[in-house]
């Protein structure tokens, strides 16, 4: 077994502990499909004394990620901070620049800034992973980029918030109002205080310009996504859709035109029998149209710490140099 793959981890949220906790508790039988072990031996965030269930006398502990991000002791960033701007485009520019792949669960700045990134990734022969940032456990970055790698796509679409889509099931399945039903998923944690990002498209959007991004090799561009929420989304709207014998949905829509590609965000009303109408809840699911495999969807859990920590960590496994098959 080759040596230690040293991973740093910039922000211990949800996500960011859910990585820690995955790591330690697989540590055997990564290490066994990956050749070598994988070990997080630095952290950083923001408030060192907060309680966080993790065990991290053995790591060392970087007030600055963006210092981190450097070490000459660490071979992997993982950055979990979030945003477009700030930090976590400082942390994962310094990672890059200093050759080092990243792995980031950070929508909003591949959204904003993944072109740059790749091209920044590419000059320094290193590999920016971002499937985390997309419909959390689901494979469908890898889906689109290998998978799906010998067809032409015409079109993608799918439920690409968790959030948005567990207000609407439950919109219908109760016959509450929007505020009420966004009041509930905010107690039981499916969404923020301020939870514009999700109820105005703002997150779909995010991941709906990677996607699109993948699926029409053309570069991502956030600013030609047009954007609708669910705000106006009534409990009639959702009684009178069923009567007709259809749902409504907040996709996320991309396809192939005469004009270019064409990228919206919106409530759509889904014929009852499409399989991507039957996705509830916090489910994500993204359905791809390719010319020689046709129709073919992903479904799953879209957020929350284990399925992200998921996806980041199977990056970091292909980082490694992962090998699934023994000798």
């Amino acid at each position: 077994m080759t040596e230690t793959l040293r991973i740093g981890v910039a922000g211990l949220g949800t996500v960011g502990a859910g990585t820690l906790q995955l790591l330690e508790r697989h540590y055997e039988l990564i290490a066994q499909r990956c050749g070598r072990p994988i070990l997080v031996t630095a952290v950083s965030a923001r408030d060192r004394r907060k309680e966080r269930g993790l065990a991290l006398d053995a790591v060392r502990w970087f007030e600055d990620a963006v210092a981190m991000a450097s070490d000459p002791e660490i071979d992997v960033v993982i950055e979990l901070i979030g945003g477009a701007e700030g930090v976590a485009l400082e942390v994962t520019r310094t990672a890059l620049e200093h050759g080092k792949h990243v792995i980031t669960a950070n929508k909003a700045m591949i959204a904003h800034h993944g072109t740059d990134l790749a091209f920044a990734a590419e000059e320094a022969g290193a590999v920016l992973s971002y499937e985390a940032a997309v419909c959390g456990g689901i494979p469908v970055i890898k889906t689109i980029r290998e998978g799906l790698a010998a067809n032409e796509i015409s079109a993608i679409h799918g439920i690409l918030n968790g959030t948005s889509n567990f207000i609407l099931s439950t919109m219908r399945d109760t016959g509450r109002e929007f505020g009420e039903v966004l009041e509930e998923a905010q107690k039981l944690g499916y969404a923020e205080a301020d939870p514009s990002f999700d109820v105005d498209g703002i997150d779909a959007a995010h991941k709906l310009a990677i996607l699109t991004a993948l699926a029409f090799n053309t570069q991502v561009s956030f600013a030609d996504v047009h954007v609708e929420g669910l705000r106006d989304v009534t409990a009639v709207d959702i009684a009178f859709a069923e009567e007709l014998g259809y749902r409504i949905k907040l996709l996320g829509i991309a396809r192939r035109t005469d004009d270019g590609i064409s990228q919206r965000v919106h409530p759509v009303m889904v014929r009852r029998g499409a399989p991507i109408a039957n996705v509830e809840g916090v489910y994500n699911a993204v359905v791809a149209e390719g010319d020689f495999v046709g129709s073919t969807l992903s479904e799953g859990q879209g957020a929350g710490a284990g399925p992200t920590a998921s996806a980041v960590v199977a990056a970091a496994s292909v980082a490694s140099g992962s090998r699934w098959f023994s000798r």
